[in-house]
């Protein structure tokens, strides 16, 4: 359901509110439009769950000179005093290039986790920008294909970072898409090794979300992955946890490529018709 008001649309989903505030816009017009692109976003997570991931979520979207030629220059989640999602917006940006943007839906991913810490670094935006591409795809934002594509950019952007220090500990301008993007590969692994046994990540997390999961909610990554194989019940994110978080370079993706019927040559993605590999992939980018 969704209430709007001057400035502002309050969202509910279950037991979930998010609200949204457009601040410093004289314009009626374009302040509803950037209510309207804040609200598609926060609803992709919709496609994983019946409700937003925590009671209450305020979501602030303003305007912003920048030199960077993004629609969404900057977006940051707080977890100070509540959860905050902060959206910085270019004032010429459109709402087809809004939508063409990953950074909401990257942010208001964070909202299944809770505040990892710095070690946890790597396991929170690996989270968001796994689901950046899955959920957007879900929810219509972009072709399924695209979704692995960008997800396959991703992945090669990581592998193309240097070697460097364990992940938990991996830090500095270099190490940024390393951070990103095996992180993105622990989710995708994890959410493939639940689907071999008839669950999903979605499903996980969306337990996760009920039984633990505040606007205070902190943990450490062990403590995290502990948390999900009690809900799992197999010990797969603790196991996989450990050899994520040792690893000093980017991990191997051949199985879940092969798994997935996904190949490429680093500029161009394949896809296999195989029935299995292309029902997974379907199924993946698919709203639950």
């Amino acid at each position: 359901m969704t209430q709007a008001f001057a400035g502002e649309r309050i969202l509910h989903a279950g037991s979930g509110r998010l609200e949204i505030v457009v601040n410093g816009i004289d314009d009626p017009a374009r302040e509803a439009m950037l209510q309207q692109w804040a609200e598609e976003a926060a609803k992709t997570l919709l496609t994983a769950s019946d409700r937003f991931p925590l009671p209450r979520v305020r979501a602030v979207v303003r305007e912003t000179d920048s030199r960077d030629p993004s629609p969404v220059p900057w977006g940051q989640t707080l977890r100070r005093d509540g959860v905050a999602v902060l959206l910085y917006v270019r004032p010429d940006a459109t709402l087809e290039q809004l939508r063409d943007d990953w950074t909401a839906v990257h942010e208001f991913s964070h909202l299944m986790h809770p505040y990892l810490g710095r070690e946890g670094r790597w396991m929170a935006e690996g989270l968001a920008s796994y689901y950046q591409n899955v959920l957007r795809a879900r929810a219509g934002l972009m072709s399924p294909d695209e979704a692995w594509r960008r997800l396959d950019a991703g992945f090669g952007r990581g592998l193309g970072a240097p070697a460097g220090r364990p992940l938990s500990s991996a830090k500095g301008r270099g190490a940024t898409m390393r951070i990103y993007w095996a992180g993105a590969a622990y989710w995708l692994h994890a959410d493939l090794a639940l689907r071999e046994r008839g669950s999903s990540l979605d499903t996980v997390l969306s337990a996760y979300a009920r039984c633990c999961l505040s606007d205070r909610s902190e943990s450490t990554p062990l403590g995290f992955a502990q948390a999900l194989d009690r809900i799992d019940g197999h010990g797969m994110f603790v196991r996989l946890y450990r050899k994520y978080a040792a690893a000093t370079a980017f991990p191997d993706l051949a199985a879940a490529y092969r798994a997935l019927g996904l190949s490429g040559n680093g500029t161009t993605l394949r896809f296999s018709q195989g029935d299995a590999a292309a029902r997974l992939r379907t199924t993946i980018m698919r709203a639950r």
